[in-house]
């Protein structure tokens, strides 16, 4: 397995109050695997995502991704795991706005070590595999929603990420265009065998596109159900 989460706890503290937000999580994931977590806002699901990316910790339980324990790991070991083994996907898409499109990839490739002269390159090339190889020059405001996506989603890939993480992937977009993400997200899974662990709030999506959907509510994790989306 890519992803093993055990006993996973989280408490944010609000004044003097602990506010728990996830209790005791369980749930592990098979490399190449789509999963989705579903559930309604506040069940907790985003925060798990942001604990398996290395962007928060947990208070208690086990995170091991590709084999490194975060749960232990150092700032600069969850850098490395941020760059390297995870690549990351918000529902507003966090691009620098005053960049293009190529500048927000090349500057990830520049996060990752490769070479300036490499960097550009690369960055077409991936932003041209997803349809952009028009829009280079562009900056996100001049961008459509879906277009902004598809640039968050190539900086995700720059740096051959073992993992895709996508935190409510579709939440700003239309639902044709949303329907073009998520099934960008299935080829990616498919084609590439690359595992993606998605966030949503829609269940039936979910249930179209993924191998297997985990349903949270009030953080916990209530069932396990089979996706559609498993068969190639």
């Amino acid at each position: 397995m890519i992803v093993s989460v055990t006993d996973i706890r989280k408490t944010y503290s609000k004044g003097a109050l602990p506010v728990p937000v996830l209790h005791g999580v369980s749930f592990s994931v098979e490399e190449g695997e789509f999963v989705s977590i579903v559930g309604r806002s506040g069940s907790g699901k985003s925060t798990l995502l942001n604990l398996i990316g290395g962007l928060d910790t947990p208070t208690g339980g086990s995170i091991v991704v590709a084999g490194t324990e975060l749960t232990r790991a150092s700032r600069r070991g969850l850098a490395l795991h941020r760059r390297h083994t995870v690549g990351m996907v918000f529902q507003s898409w966090n691009l620098l706005s005053s960049r293009t499109a190529l500048e927000n990839v090349t500057l990830a490739l520049a996060f990752g070590g490769v070479k300036r002269r490499d960097r550009e390159r690369a960055a077409a090339d991936l932003l041209g595999s997803l349809g952009l190889a028009r829009r280079l020059s562009h900056r996100p405001g001049e961008l459509s929603g879906g277009e902004s996506q598809r640039v968050a989603i190539a900086r995700a890939l720059a740096n051959r990420p073992r993992v895709l993480l996508a935190d409510e992937p579709t939440g700003n977009l239309d639902s044709v265009t949303a329907d073009e993400i998520v099934g960008l997200l299935r080829g990616l899974n498919r084609e590439r065998g690359l595992t993606v662990l998605m966030v949503t709030h829609d269940e039936s999506t979910a249930a179209a596109v993924s191998g297997r959907v985990l349903r949270m509510r009030d953080g916990r994790i209530l069932d396990a159900a089979a996706g559609r989306g498993g068969a190639a």
